[in-house]
């Protein structure tokens, strides 16, 4: 019962996240961080855990826009890249997902305090499986990545995706049959960045179907608003 009641609060705090993410980017405002503000009182690292499920999303707004985000955004935002270092044998999306948010933190700050210089952008070694894996598995996994989905970025995971973007379509048309609504929208994402993406997909209408029937969840709202907010100024679809 304490593990679930933890778990629901964790889920919780990082819904309250993404609804301060969705807000700053329809507003082009500083992410406010009640969702953090309202974890603080908890012991241990609750909070940045729930930083860490979101990832580099939590300062996207500060990056598409671009604006400098607040301090206490930004503090949060780099003591959870310094606590939770990956693991030698964690899994790609882990140590991909751990990378976009120190380059996302490079961006927006200086570099981590005591970081090898030839270590401050080094990508993951590990980028092969999305080129290996299946259109499904491609999806699933692109839509665990989409932090890494934002204009200009120039990265093995974001080739990978440039080079199957009939995939990545199928993938999304799948993941709205399936009603698995945070795929599809981290799917359209990456979508609206991809050269080659069929015209018959009807992606634009079919993000609006998809935070129709998913926008309770502020995560799926988040993946939704990045899209449009990268459409409008100009990425292709």
């Amino acid at each position: 019962m304490e593990q679930s009641g933890t778990s629901a609060l964790l889920q919780g705090a990082v819904q309250d996240l993404a609804s301060d993410v969705v807000s700053a980017l329809r507003g082009g405002d500083h992410v406010r961080m009640s969702g953090t503000g309202a974890t603080d009182d908890l012991e241990g690292n609750f909070a940045l855990a729930a930083v860490r499920v979101l990832g580099a999303d939590l300062l996207l707004p500060h990056v598409l826009f671009p604006t400098p985000p607040a301090p206490e955004a930004l503090a949060v935002f780099r003591r959870t890249v310094e606590a939770f270092p990956p693991r030698a044998d964690a899994a790609p999306t882990v140590k991909w997902s751990h990378w976009a948010m120190s380059r996302t933190l490079r961006r927006l700050d200086t570099p981590l305090a005591g970081a090898p210089a030839g270590d401050r952008t080094a990508e993951p070694d590990v980028a092969g499986w999305l080129d290996e894996a299946t259109w499904q598995v491609l999806t699933h996994q692109l839509a665990v990545l989409a932090p890494l989905a934002v204009p200009g970025e120039d990265c093995a995971v974001a080739r990978a995706a440039q080079r199957r973007p009939v995939d990545v379509a199928r993938g999304f048309v799948r993941a709205v049959r399936r009603r698995d609504w945070q795929q599809a929208a981290g799917a359209g994402r990456w979508l609206t960045l991809l050269d080659g993406v069929p015209d018959t997909l009807g992606l634009a209408a079919g993000l609006d179907f998809v935070e129709l029937m998913g926008g309770s969840d502020p995560r799926v709202s988040l993946q939704v608003q990045a899209a449009r907010v990268m459409r409008a100024a100009g990425a292709l679809v």
